[in-house]
């Protein structure tokens, strides 16, 4: 399982009961040819080929960690000497990318290292791979909360974050998070966020406190939106702050 997904799995209880869900979906399915079952219960194929899909599309998503995340930090132009931080880096995904586009600059990941968002989420995963990728040297990973980044104002050339700030639960708290990462935000600096909700306050709120934003949906997240029929909402957040 390290090997195939080095990165982890996304939400693996989420991953699990779906799977369960799904054989259960389909053992009923298969039941319900059986003639002498007293009850039988009709179109329970369309239910479980719903589950298996998004079993499988969890799965697939975590696979293909590494070629997405080229494709999320290429939408940047990079200098090569950068600060950059890294909110919610789980198991340095997006850290160890951007590291390897500095070869003159330093990246921080910070994370609360929850294995309930990210199957073997912690920060001595996340240094391994760093260290599997030759960029130790220039990427470093730290406990903290993206509500209260101890970090200076001003700090930072480009603040990153994928799958992470939906993970706060009240939106206030999330509001708390998108101003922290305003604040350590050098003026001209640049945002780059992908989630899988909130698009639109996340929008709001950067633009309300002094960032320029424009919001991306490409075709695989309206994909996600219409099988989640609706729950999910993802994008990609691109901003820079004036």
């Amino acid at each position: 399982m390290k090997k195939l997904f080095p990165y982890g799995l996304d939400a693996p209880g989420v991953v699990r009961n779906m799977a369960v869900v799904s054989l259960l979906l389909w053992l009923v399915y298969g039941l319900s040819f059986v003639d002498s079952m007293p009850l039988r219960i009709n179109g329970m194929e369309w239910p479980a080929a719903f589950m298996t899909f998004g079993t499988l599309a969890m799965i697939w998503s975590s696979f293909r960690k590494v070629p997405e995340r080229e494709k999320l930090l290429g939408k940047l132009v990079w200098r090569g000497d950068e600060h950059v931080l890294d909110i919610g880096c789980g198991r340095g995904l997006l850290a160890i990318g951007a590291a390897h586009r500095l070869p003159e600059g330093q990246v921080t990941g910070i994370d609360i290292w929850q294995t309930s968002d990210l199957s073997g989420n912690s920060p001595q995963a996340a240094q391994d791979n760093a260290l599997k990728e030759g960029v130790s040297d220039r990427v470093s990973f730290q406990t903290a909360d993206m509500r209260e980044l101890p970090f200076a104002g001003a700090s930072m050339d480009i603040v990153i974050s994928a799958l992470a700030i939906h993970n706060i639960a009240k939106a206030d708290q999330r509001k708390r998070a998108l101003l922290e990462i305003i604040r350590v935000l050098k003026p001209g600096g640049k945002i780059l966020i992908e989630d899988i909700r909130h698009p639109a306050e996340y929008r709001e709120i950067l633009q309300q406190n002094g960032c320029i934003v424009t919001v991306q949906k490409p075709f695989i997240h309206r994909v996600f939106r219409i099988i989640s029929f609706g729950n999910l909402n993802p994008a990609i957040i691109l901003g820079w702050k004036e």
